[in-house]
């Protein structure tokens, strides 16, 4: 497939400033979502640049993902005459403060005295307040079962 410089730059410059590059597997949609070319081109020339070993490919959910190689950011940087200094952002340091708090990143539990009205705890539903109301008299022994003897008359 012929693909006109100009989208190819483009194409070329996104995956570069970005480091990874996805397209939906739609040859007939018109427009790739963040660059201004036919999704058509962005496809084709990724298959291209798999051929060559410079992207790695993965496909999920109807839509391709490509990563950049070592050899492929080399490749670009000669294409586009990009000096060495100029990484992809998937190559860049984070400058977001990672600190870590002791339990991890998982929210603080919440306070686990908002239960005590659950499961069996003083003043909840399973003892206490709720069996005294309407519950059975302390002499009451449960029914007999399935197929079991009725009890002995005293």
């Amino acid at each position: 497939m012929l693909i006109p410089k100009k989208n190819r730059i483009e194409i070329y410059k996104y995956l570069f400033r970005e480091g990874v590059l996805y397209a939906e597997k739609d040859f007939n949609l018109p427009k790739h979502p963040s660059i201004d070319v036919p999704n058509l081109q962005v496809i084709k020339l990724m298959q291209s640049l798999k051929s060559k070993e410079f992207v790695t490919e993965q496909f999920a959910w109807r839509h391709y993902y490509w990563f950049l190689t070592n050899e492929g950011i080399e490749h670009l940087r000669e294409y586009l005459n990009l000096p060495s200094e100029i990484v992809p952002n998937t190559l860049k340091k984070s400058t977001r403060n990672m600190e870590r708090r002791p339990m991890g990143d998982r929210p603080p539990r919440r306070d686990r005295g908002e239960r005590d009205g659950y499961r069996g705890a003083p003043g909840g539903y399973g003892r206490g307040a709720a069996m005294d109301k309407g519950s059975a008299p302390g002499d009451f022994q449960p029914g007999f079962g399935r197929g079991g003897a009725p009890p002995a008359p005293q």
